[in-house]
């Protein structure tokens, strides 16, 4: 498929620049035609009078016969006149006609480097604020230069990336305390719900409202946990190294193993080494928040899940895919929003408990290692899902930080 032209504004100001001197040429072309033609004119009007006075005064002296062939002879000399002055009038047209277009060609390759030279701190803004979509809000442009127009848009991004930044960080950090202080109460309680169901003589009843206690308060413990997780994806890496996700896939699926029987779902793995360089938690985390969605939401008879792992274009891929119930298209993209999953009728039974987070979790922890998330539905139910991220290079060294 062919790149379709797009106009930039690069181009329009050259072709602007080209344009406007080209015009400014021809104007100039037109005037110098007409001037060019009123001096010649006037130059052979000069000269005709002159030949008509040498003619006359020759005639004066001349008989009849000399007459008739001076009168020719002037006839001569005047169309002479005029076959020069059309000839010098054409041979100025065209070569300034050439001349124009040589100039006017060169024009635009002046304006082009001239337009590029002046859109140059635009191009650093845009670089810059790609940057930041991709990865985080603690770039600035810093633009040098004359306090100008450009300048002022490069300020006013940067405060607002400022202020963006801080009620990011603000939000994060709220998510976080919060966090880390809920962890402590649900500890407790999950402590003393635990030693009431170990008590002997605990009655029936109270340990049926305790088990019923302990899954809600499991429940509560996974949300939170996967809210600091969210939380602190978003954050630019503190700890970086290189690992393979061949062998983090491997661990998880031999971890879920348990879980994929008594859900009666077969795994099957196709793994490849694809080293990348990262955060292993959160790595370990996106592999097993992918399997556990899978296993999830599939069917209760002969389901499976395959996962692929492998290196392509420059990136390590992972690919789950699973079988499952029909989701519509225009649903799967908001299944990597926060709190957002299917229907009950589309989990099984006992893997239904989710906190409505675990796509979120693999779409910030791809975003944190400068990658990306795709997924799209199975014509026979189910979802694939593919991760991208940068491969490590086989020279690359093991870094110790972000």
């Amino acid at each position: 498929m062919t790149r379709r032209w797009r106009s930039t504004i690069r181009v329009r100001l050259t072709l602007l620049y080209a344009g406007a001197f080209v015009l400014a040429g021809v104007m100039l072309v037109i005037f110098m035609f007409i001037y060019f033609g009123h001096s010649l004119d006037a130059h052979a009007a000069r000269r005709a009078t002159i030949t008509e006075q040498i003619t006359a005064d020759f005639l004066n002296a001349a008989d009849a016969h000399d007459s008739q062939n001076v009168d020719q002879l002037h006839e001569a000399l005047k169309g002479r006149f005029q076959q020069d002055r059309d000839d010098t009038l054409h041979a100025m047209l065209i070569w300034s006609l050439i001349s124009l277009g040589v100039v006017g060609v060169a024009a635009g390759g002046l304006g082009w480097l001239l337009a590029g030279r002046a859109l140059r701190p635009l191009q650093q803004i845009t670089a810059t604020a790609r940057r930041v979509a991709d990865r985080s809000l603690h770039e600035r442009i810093g633009l040098d230069g004359p306090h100008d127009e450009i300048k002022d848009l490069a300020d006013t991004f940067d405060a607002m990336l400022e202020r963006l930044d801080r009620s990011f960080d603000g939000q994060r950090r709220f998510v976080a305390n919060a966090s880390h202080e809920l962890r402590t109460p649900l500890t407790i309680n999950r402590t003393l719900i635990q030693v009431a169901l170990d008590t002997p003589n605990t009655p029936h009843a109270t340990r049926q409202l305790g088990t019923t206690l302990l899954d809600v308060n499991q429940r509560h413990e996974r949300l939170i946990d996967g809210l600091l997780v969210l939380a602190t994806s978003d954050q630019p890496l503190t700890e970086r190294s290189r690992v393979d996700l061949a062998e983090i896939t491997q661990y998880v699926a031999a971890m879920s193993s348990d879980a994929a029987r008594e859900a009666r779902v077969q795994i099957r793995t196709t793994i490849a080494s694809a080293p990348v360089v990262g955060d292993p938690v959160l790595l370990e985390r996106l592999a097993q928040n992918l399997l556990d969605n899978a296993i999830r939401y599939n069917i209760a008879e002969h389901g499976w899940i395959s996962i692929t792992s492998r290196i392509e274009s420059g990136h390590a891929c992972l690919t789950v895919e699973n079988t499952g119930t029909t989701v519509p298209g225009d649903e799967v993209d908001k299944l990597f929003e926060p709190f957002q999953r299917l229907g009950p009728a589309d989990r099984l039974a006992d893997r239904g408990r989710g906190a409505g987070l675990g796509l979120s979790i693999v779409r910030a922890v791809a975003h944190a290692h400068d990658g990306h998330v795709h997924a799209h539905p199975r014509p026979d139910g189910g979802l694939t899902i593919h991760v991208r991220i940068p491969a490590a290079s086989s020279g690359q060294p093991d870094p110790e930080g972000p």
